[in-house]
């Protein structure tokens, strides 16, 4: 597997570069091994085809408790094919080392911590990783494995909600790169019709606090490209997709080649949504 090394900090270099277009960014995720390691590689080639600035790929976890039933059953369809932590990093190694995007890993602290946290930081900057969520990890409690990460440069992105404490936002903040992650509803993920005014007063809010310091993408139910507009508009630095794509995979296990190009096509309309006027 190539190694990929970078000179500078591709996630902050992409904001800075969207933001001097006029232009908030489109993250999009895949669950990794999904609905198996080839048709993955396709599907999230797909992604940056059709213009996703930043690509955040998911560790397959059994207990995925902040996750829908969509991602839900996209980790359980990749566990099946026998996804492993190691096996979803080599599959980014061969994504970065033919597009160039920073990349994300999203992942539950357990399958790190059986890993081993060093070996698995060693592991993803090896295989392109730029940034990681961990979801159930606390701010907190992360001290050992933010500083193991600073070590292997690697972004630590955090959580925040529309409730969180304006103290317990400034933690978060002074502790955050690359991205904050603001979860823009209650619940856990997954499509949803409309967009909720509360995400873009959470947007509002958190936008009046960061102070350009990081910035802020807004995820959990943006679905559709009037969802990403309306998050952009009111202030994001960057719209999170997940839950949409994942079903347009799992719509299509009966043809799988037929779900990049619908992938791609969805992309593109999410970007195209993300140009401030």
């Amino acid at each position: 597997m190539q190694s990929t090394s970078h000179s500078e900090d591709r996630i902050e270099a992409k904001f800075r570069e969207l933001q001097s277009h006029r232009e908030g960014a489109l993250i999009a995720y895949l669950t990794g091994g999904d609905p198996d390691p080839n048709a993955f590689l396709a599907n999230s080639t797909a992604l940056i085809e059709g213009g996703a600035d930043i690509v955040e790929v998911g560790i397959p976890f059994s207990d995925p408790i902040a996750d829908g039933p969509v991602i839900q059953a996209s980790s359980m369809r990749a566990l099946s094919q026998g996804a492993t932590p190691a096996g979803v990093l080599d599959l980014i190694g061969e994504l970065s080392s033919q597009c160039h995007v920073p990349f994300v890993v999203l992942s539950y602290y357990n399958p790190i911590l059986t890993m081993g946290l060093d070996r698995f930081l060693e592991k993803a900057r090896e295989s392109g990783v730029d940034g990681i969520v961990v979801p159930d990890l606390p701010v907190e409690e992360s001290y050992e494995f933010r500083t193991l990460a600073l070590k292997h440069n690697i972004d630590n992105i955090y959580l925040v909600a529309p409730n969180t404490s304006r103290t317990r936002l400034r933690t978060v903040l002074e502790k955050s790169k690359g991205f904050l992650y603001l979860v823009s509803l209650y619940g856990v993920t997954g499509p949803r019709d409309n967009l909720s005014p509360q995400a873009l007063k959470a947007v509002k809010k958190v936008k009046s606090l960061t102070k350009g310091k990081v910035p802020v993408s807004a995820g959990f139910g943006v679905s559709q490209p009037e969802h990403v507009s309306a998050i952009i508009r009111s202030g994001a630095d960057g719209a999170i997709v997940g839950s949409a794509l994942v079903n347009i995979v799992s719509q299509h296990l009966e043809s799988p080649n037929e779900a990049p190009h619908h992938l791609k096509s969805t992309v593109a309309k999410l970007k195209a949504s993300t140009r401030r006027s």
